[in-house]
């Protein structure tokens, strides 16, 4: 985008949109002489571990109420990427349920075993260690926190990019029951049931289920299939038990089934073997991969005990399991023939115990804690290489990857506050993560097709790797923070932290093409494990920030501005491989490296405004709230083959600007109250890939979503209305890229003959109505 048309669109943003989200950075309560009908209510937060007001808390954190997701229509965590500067969630290619994760540049775009996330996404206070599973839909939700920044003196699992917290609600003590259902286009057809009741003083019972039904936004044009799909049932249960005064217990388990067909890409090119042309809808196909169906299955529980010694000290523990399987078969060629075709099958499971201790005193705040983890992850997937069989003469040319990883992580962290007057507070807090990672590789080319493992007839005619690695890590990362208050509505803080993500080894890497680093004609097994592994990361982060309210708490702003040292940073990809030197790529490998050292900066404003009350009748009222990011992501050094070719290279899913804006209005009407609200989200140019691609980039894009919410007096019945991407925005969210593009516009397949470049696309205009009954 040009400099005056991204102006423009900032501008218009923070300017002319007047926008805002009711609870994105909502301040502490406004002073007495405000109406409390005006006052914004208190947004509390868990970002250090425990209770505290938005405003007083040194991190950079936007939080989204329960209350709000609803009036805005937030379907599932996704969406929370447009209010929050500087983040990217998005549904990865092929399913509707694998998270892709990004927060200041850094995350993990590749879902397959081996490779941590560099964002930490909970459940509650339960991090989920895979990716799958991951895009969690939101119901029976208390609030939504998005931590920019790295994690870990606080926070179970260390995270280097930042964390989102997904809470859901605690059980009341009196009776409650709510039903909702919506309609909308694309056929879609959802219903919630959900309740909680105190079967004694002190023991309570609630669950919750969700049916989410929706047709697709295109159609497989030779099958006639439905592509991009949804068909989703969840359900939660969770139960309470005070059984003292200081002692009391939370079970609770969670479920999710989802039967949604594959989502499959769309060609940007033709076929380069076939011809076939691009078709004319990006939600359309031709997909011809059936060995599977689309599966995904994800369930988990955890136990909490919380214990008060007295009024300063408690004691919590958290015990959690969690287990998910995937298959998916995924066309990477999106055509009828067997050029590039990938059914997959991913399995995780993880136990996880985190046992803390938290101090409140007067002066003296704060918690530590010990964190274990144990966590296996396998994928294993077919490449089926039919085309390129057949010109090789290999009838049903397979390669076949297997991948189990198993992960064991302790850590010990600790994290204190203290006050030396009302205005100046200091926070140093440390974590010793210790990281052990066991990996398997096995990889075998058939012929005949298909592996065993997808019900095929194929049959090996060679094994390529059978690869057993293991090592481990041991870092210190620690965290400090000074905050001051001039007066008690501003706090001005400066932190300094480190990140820190574990290396592993490449769970698609083939041992036979590792380099002959010495040049001595032998390639030794430290050069295939050298090849096969790779190093941890880490960050180191400085942030400055101000977050203040002005006129008696009618408006709260936020400014954060950051700097971040980011070194070995992990690139994982994969190549296509000529083992046989006739100049055709017959197999694939993965290739993950530690390219250098990257320096990414930027800055963070959001603001949040009650503009105006009684504006054209008594009880209305008008909010607004906007948000800009802005990140300069830079690699100062990418080696490739002892070549530096950072000026090459620019960070993936990470747009220089990002900025969203929501205008509500809320009016009485009939009786009840009439709430609009008005979303705007803008994001700058983007790049799927380190590598910039023309086809597969996505140019700069704004989403524009309207809301309307009637709620009937006495608050037991809501009438929704809810447009999502109204202008239609087709803007891309992932791909796959097996081209070479020429310089004459032409290209060259690198793996397949067809030429794989195919992209998935994020959803097209929809309107949903919802009906709402709660007492």
């Amino acid at each position: 985008m040009h400099r005056t048309a991204k102006s423009f669109a900032i501008a218009m943003l923070l300017g002319a949109s007047t926008s805002t989200m009711a609870g994105v950075a909502i301040a502490q309560a406004s002073s007495e002489s405000l109406d409390e009908s005006k006052k914004f209510d208190t947004i509390v937060v868990t970002a250090q571990r425990r209770e505290q007001n938005l405003q007083d808390v040194p991190v950079s954190v936007t939080a989204i109420g329960g209350e709000s997701l609803a009036q805005l229509g937030v379907a599932d965590m996704t969406e929370v990427s447009k209010l929050s500067p500087n983040v990217t969630l998005e549904v990865s290619r092929g399913t509707n349920s694998t998270l892709t994760a990004f927060i200041r540049g850094v995350g993990q775009q590749d879902p397959v075993s081996g490779f941590e996330s560099g964002v930490g996404v909970y459940l509650d206070d339960v991090y989920l260690n895979r990716p799958q599973g991951a895009v969690l839909d939101v119901f029976d939700v208390e609030r939504i926190e998005v931590l920019r920044g790295p994690q870990g003196t606080l926070y179970g699992r260390n995270t280097i990019g930042g964390a989102v917290k997904y809470v859901t609600r605690g059980l009341s003590d009196q009776p409650e029951f709510a039903a909702s259902a919506a309609i909308g286009t694309y056929d879609q057809v959802e219903g919630l049931i959900k309740g909680s009741v105190p079967i004694t003083d002190s023991f309570r019972l609630g669950a919750a289920v969700t049916s989410l039904q929706r047709g697709g936004f295109g159609k497989n044009v030779v099958t006639g299939e439905e592509n991009y799909n949804k068909d989703v049932l969840a359900g939660r249960v969770s139960m309470e038990l005070d059984a003292t005064n200081s002692l009391s217990f939370k079970l609770s388990g969670d479920y999710t089934k989802d039967d949604s067909k594959a989502r499959q890409g769309h060609r940007l090119i033709p076929g380069q073997l076939s011809g076939a042309p691009v078709l004319g809808d990006v939600f359309d196909t031709r997909a011809g991969l059936n060995i599977v169906q689309q599966e995904v299955e994800a369930y988990g529980g955890s136990f909490v005990t919380t214990f008060d010694v007295n009024d300063a000290i408690s004691i919590k523990n958290i015990l959690a399991y969690r287990e998910d399987e995937t298959v998916s078969p995924i066309d990477f060629d999106s055509l009828q023939s067997a050029d590039l075709d990938v059914p997959a099958i991913y399995k995780n499971d993880q136990l996880s115990n985190e046992l803390q201790l938290s101090y409140t005193g007067n002066r003296l705040n704060g918690l530590v804690g010990i964190y274990y983890l144990d966590a296996n992850s396998s994928t294993v997937f077919d490449v089926l290489l039919g085309t390129t069989g057949t010109l090789l003469n290999l009838p049903g040319l397979n390669a076949q990857t297997f991948g189990d990883v198993s992960t064991k992580t302790w850590a010990a962290y600790a994290d204190f506050s203290y006050d030396f007057t009302d205005q100046l507070t200091l926070t140093v807090g440390g974590r010793f993560t210790h990281d052990e990672r066991a990996s398997t590789v096995l990889r075998r080319t058939y012929l005949g097709g298909f592996s065993e493992s997808f019900n095929g007839n194929g049959f090996v005619i060679a094994t390529t790797s059978d690869f057993n690695g293991q090592n481990e890590w041991d870092e210190f990362t620690p965290r400090i923070a000074l905050s001051y208050k001039p007066t008690p509505d501003h706090n001005l803080y400066g932190s300094i932290s480190k990140g820190f993500k574990g290396g592993g080894f490449d769970p698609r890497g083939q041992t036979s093409a590792a380099p002959d680093l010495n040049q001595d004609s032998i390639v030794s097994d430290e050069e295939i494990y050298e090849f096969m592994s790779f190093d941890p990361e880490s960050v180191n982060s400085f942030e400055v920030g101000l977050k203040s309210t002005f006129g008696e708490g009618r408006v709260n702003t936020n400014l954060a501005a950051f700097v971040m040292d980011y070194t070995d940073v992990q690139i994982p990809g994969s190549i296509g491989v000529d083992t046989d030197n006739d100049g055709v790529n017959d197999t694939f490998t993965g290739v993950t490296t530690n390219a250098g050292q990257a320096t990414v900066s930027g800055i963070e404003f959001e603001a949040l405004a009650n503009v105006a009350e009684d504006i054209f009748t008594s009880g209305d009222f008008f909010n607004t709230s906007v948000t800009v990011g802005y990140i300069n992501a830079e690699y100062d050094e990418y080696f490739v083959n002892e070549i530096d070719v950072s000026n090459e290279r620019v960070f993936q899913n990470t747009p220089e600007w990002s900025a969203s804006g929501v205008f509500t209005y809320n009016t009485p009407l009939g009786g009840g109250d009439l709430n609009v609200a008005s979303t705007v989200s803008y994001k700058s140019d983007s790049s799927q890939f380190e590598s910039p691609n023309p086809y597969l980039d996505q140019e700069a894009f704004t989403l524009y979503d309207l809301s309307l919410v009637w709620t009937a007096p006495g608050d037991k019945w809501t009438l929704g209305l809810h447009g999502k991407n109204l202008t239609d925005e087709r803007y891309k969210v992932a791909g796959y890229n097996f081209v070479n593009v020429n310089a004459d516009g032409t290209f060259t397949p690198t793996l397949g003959l067809e030429g794989t470049l195919t992209a998935f696309y994020g959803n097209p205009r929809t309107v949903t109505m919802s009906l709402g009954f709660k007492y």
